[in-house]
């Protein structure tokens, strides 16, 4: 059955009982977004390791901060967004991190990211800026963050399995004073 229009959703902060449907999401994304990069069982083990149940829960008990955007009626997930403590190469004191912002592939576009990505501005005021990093070969991510205020802070790499891969450190200042000079 195909969906007529847009879907509708709703965000709201998730917590520990949400940890399957954050898993499931990120499973599904790094699987949009990497198919016919890496091996399946890099992709499993990388799954296993960073995108499961478990893994969300330890962010939780970490003291992150996680929100959720669900499809309105069958609250099934449809993006996240995860902010936490950065440990990016170059991360200064006052930064923190958007670790993840990932939403299916179906609803890129329709706003849902940007209204995700305003929760995690508005969670993140008081600190100096938000950092985060992506793909060197995410074009439309990209073109997202620098039209939400980021500019280019740097790079690393990345492996999964024995891919590497490169990611852009980004980041957007969240003071007053820088916002307005950015």
């Amino acid at each position: 059955m195909a969906i007529d229009g847009p879907l509708k959703w709703h965000i709201r902060r998730a917590a520990e009982a949400d940890t399957p449907a954050l898993a499931l999401l990120a499973q599904a994304t790094f699987l949009e977004a990497y198919a016919g990069l890496v091996p399946v069982a890099d992709m499993l083990a990388h799954g296993a390791a960073h995108n499961s149940a478990a893994a969300f829960c330890k962010y939780l008990a970490e003291g992150a901060s996680i929100w959720l955007a669900e499809a309105e009626g069958t609250r099934a997930p449809l993006g996240f967004a995860l902010l936490c403590q950065s440990d990016l190469p170059g991360a200064e004191p006052g930064d923190i991190e958007l670790r993840r912002i990932y939403v299916l592939e179906r609803c890129q576009g329709s706003g849902l990211a940007a209204a995700l990505m305003d929760c995690v501005i508005g969670a993140a005021q008081g600190n100096r800026r938000l950092v985060l990093g992506v793909n060197a070969d995410n074009s439309r991510a990209q073109a997202f963050y620098l039209k939400q205020g980021f500019e280019p802070a740097g790079i690393r790499s990345f492996t999964v399995g024995a891919m590497v891969f490169d990611d852009y450190i980004y980041a957007r200042p969240l003071t007053a004073k820088q916002a307005a000079q950015a």
